[in-house]
């Protein structure tokens, strides 16, 4: 950690946030004053983040599925690193090497028959790709997603989120669009039509509040695209690469789907990258026209050597098998804090370390979200349900530092059952 002197760190937070006050986001600020996160962030390593006072927390927020191997990975930095002194972004003239060997390296982890990558800068482009990608190769028009979606804030994806709080300001949105139950495949069966160019679905809803499906109903949504001519995308965007327990949370259902959307964990959070796979079938379209989706920027060699660097990381050190084990040590920790205050926590769920902690009441998080980033846990809400405090931390995560997790957890819990319970007059939070 850089040493710096106090006096110095106080002058760097209060400039950063009277600029990001007067010339970036005035709600933003505020918003951050509320919940505890007002200092400014300098360093980060493996799961631990410190900010400019030197003061360390145990990221269990994870930049929202960003950081599956830790911050600052040395292989992904080191990778990197190399490249920039050789070439940073493609000219787009040329064969790019880095771009050909992740395209190959996605081709062999993901599931079925996935077989051609588009590289892009983000979750959200990754969602835009694919849903032009099924239309022109079905010649179809409508999408059927699901309510509390999230596939992010563009128009296209927007269209396909499910929360009409982040929808209602920009309509009219993209048209033929609907939204049915998530996890409830006779829905889709009702409305599938030969309209229907695809099916979205997050194999687990991740801002909808970390919730899982039914076993068969990601197997029941195949069956039914496959009778329909639908093709089916599934939005791995937070819960791919070893998030889950398994690369891909498909896999937990053995489901193949025809595209798949990667983005956020994808370069181990040193550098933006977005990428959308398909199979063969739906990449006949591009024959005629190989430029007809284009990105300035995707595909650059330091987006795609850090990908690639990521995916032998989580390959190499077992991240896989590793999610499952600490997420089932975490689950399990947390569903003590619940049995103890269950006037608090209604319910723990979750797969391998994406993990939800449900609250009885919505404004429980306003309490015991600040209370943790001031005890040294990053926690945040799920953006569609805020009663849903998500923990993602990296898969890299020691279990002495979810040990510390759960003692701050129980000792918030605790401070807002009290806290909660003189604010409404009440005894034991009932």
């Amino acid at each position: 950690m850089e040493d710096i002197k106090d006096e110095t760190a106080k002058r760097i937070t209060e400039e950063t946030f009277r600029k990001t006050k007067n010339y970036h986001n005035p709600s933003l600020t505020r918003l951050l004053k509320v919940t505890g996160y007002d200092t400014v962030e300098w360093e980060a390593h493996g799961a631990i983040i410190a900010d400019v006072f030197g003061k360390e927390y145990i990221d269990c927020a994870g930049g929202y599925g960003v950081f599956n191997i830790g911050h600052s990975h040395p292989k992904v930095v080191k990778a990197v690193r190399n490249q920039l002194g050789k070439m940073s972004l493609s000219s787009k003239v040329f064969l790019n090497r880095p771009l050909a060997d992740l395209a190959e390296l996605l081709a062999e982890i993901t599931p079925g028959n996935l077989q051609y990558s588009f590289l892009c800068n983000s979750g959200a482009e990754a969602v835009e790709g694919a849903l032009k990608l099924a239309r022109v190769a079905t010649g179809r028009t409508e999408i059927i997603s699901t309510h509390n979606a999230f596939h992010g804030k563009t128009f296209g994806a927007l269209s396909a989120t499910g929360k009409d709080i982040y929808r209602d300001p920009f309509k009219p949105l993209v048209g033929d669009f609907t939204h049915v139950p998530f996890g409830d495949a006779e829905a889709v069966r009702e409305i599938i039509c030969e309209n229907t160019a695809a099916v979205i679905v997050e194999p687990i809803q991740g801002e909808g509040g970390i919730i899982i499906p039914p076993e068969d109903y990601l197997p029941k949504l195949r069956n039914i695209c496959n009778k329909s001519g639908a093709l089916l995308i599934a939005d791995e965007i937070q819960t791919g690469l070893g998030r889950t327990g398994e690369m891909f949370a498909v896999d937990h259902y053995n489901v193949a789907p025809d595209i798949i959307t990667l983005a956020k964990g994808l370069s181990g959070g040193v550098i933006p990258i977005g990428a959308f796979i398909g199979t063969p079938e739906v990449w006949k379209v591009f024959r005629s026209n190989p430029l007809i989706i284009t990105s300035t920027f995707g595909g650059n060699p330091l987006a795609c050597v850090a990908a690639k660097a990521m995916i032998e990381v989580v390959l190499e050190e077992g991240l896989c098998e590793r999610a499952v084990y600490l997420g089932n040590y975490l689950v399990a920790g947390l569903k003590g804090v619940q049995a103890n205050y269950p006037d608090i926590i209604s319910e723990v769920r979750g797969r391998g370390l994406m993990i939800g902690l449900e609250l009885t009441k919505e404004g429980l998080g306003g309490i015991i979200i600040p209370e943790m980033a001031k005890r040294g846990i990053t926690a945040v809400y799920t953006l569609n349900n805020p009663r849903v405090i998500r923990f993602e931390p990296p898969l890299v995560i020691t279990e002495n530092q979810l040990n510390k997790v759960l003692k701050i957890v129980e000792g918030t819990v605790e401070k807002a059952q009290s806290m909660y319970a003189r604010l409404f007059k009440i005894e034991g939070g009932n």
